[in-house]
């Protein structure tokens, strides 16, 4: 992929002043269905790192085992950015 079109999209969320502004960019950029991809993801993300077992994950969110696994291997081998964004909203 293009690296300019990829800081081009970093870049853009940067320039979000607001949640209002992000849920509005999102909107227009992505499917509900793909907004709601992420947001699960995020979830399955806090849930591991509050030290949820999968199988009750499983339960709580209807996500598949293999989405949490691939959401832990990021937890664990990753470049840390869902940890940066729960470290975050734990202290909002």
């Amino acid at each position: 992929m293009d690296k300019s079109k990829l800081k081009m999209l970093y870049e853009a969320f940067q320039l979000c002043e607001n949640e209002e502004e992000v849920a509005n960019f999102l909107t227009d950029l992505c499917t509900y269905t793909e907004i709601e991809a992420m947001a699960d993801r995020l979830h399955v993300a806090k849930l591991l790192s509050e030290k949820e077992t999968y199988e009750k994950i499983e339960q709580m969110t209807k996500m598949s085992s293999a989405t949490i696994s691939r959401v832990n291997r990021s937890l664990l081998r990753g470049s840390n950015g869902y940890q940066i964004v729960l470290d975050r909203l734990n202290k909002k």
